[in-house]
């Protein structure tokens, strides 16, 4: 393959991957097609997604790789920065400020967190890219920490504060998102202030007492 015919490949899986992403974050996974995805794009050959990425499946994983490197640069540096660190707020603010501190620096508009928060809610798809993003050595040395901290819970509460924190990262930020892009986010309020509240609120979930359990 020539080197022009490969950079065309090359920008046409670029193209594809951000039309992709803008799509699925504004109308959901299912409403999109890999052929809407592929006419939004511009590609004369409808099966242009399916030529470059094989599935639908295959797709979001690449969209959502296209983003890791960054997350994982920024939460490695915020590592090493925290040490050991005895203060629960340092652990979790290495949860949190890698994708805020990211969607900042994508600009106005941007669809990673709605993107993130419409894969988050299907039933198959949400399984793949969580167990992806597990694998993270940065983000398993982020929990680790965190859970070095937290007082000792009953495991079901564990999962289940452990849920309620993700969600709240996820969906806190497409909201943000959407109101940048909408143009109603308080001008007052940053990513950065947005990063503090999440980790405030995120902190105080898990020093939060058990009332009782069932």
């Amino acid at each position: 393959m020539s080197s022009s015919k490969s950079d065309r490949g090359s920008e046409t899986r670029e193209l594809l991957l951000v039309t992709a992403e803008r799509l699925f974050a504004e109308h959901g996974v299912e409403a999109v097609s890999n052929r809407q995805v592929s006419e939004a794009a511009g590609q004369s050959n409808n099966s242009a997604v399916s030529y470059h990425f094989g599935s639908k499946e295959e797709l979001i994983l690449a969209i959502a790789r296209r983003h890791a490197e960054s997350l994982e640069l920024r939460r490695t540096e915020m590592l090493a920065e925290i040490s050991n660190s005895p203060d629960l707020r340092d652990w979790v603010s290495c949860l949190v400020r890698p994708t805020t501190q990211h969607l900042a620096s994508l600009g106005i508009p941007s669809w990673y967190a709605r993107f993130v928060a419409q894969v988050s809610t299907h039933p198959s798809l949400r399984e793949r890219v969580f167990k992806e993003a597990s694998t993270s050595r940065s983000l398993q040395q982020a929990l680790e920490g965190m859970f070095r901290l937290i007082p000792r819970l009953p495991e079901d509460v564990r999962q289940e504060r452990n849920d309620m924190g993700r969600l709240m990262l996820v969906h806190l930020c497409a909201e943000r998102e959407r109101a940048l892009q909408a143009g109603t986010a308080n001008p007052r309020s940053t990513w950065t202030s947005t990063a503090d509240g999440l980790i405030d609120a995120i902190v105080g979930l898990w020093l939060a007492p058990v009332s009782s359990w069932r």
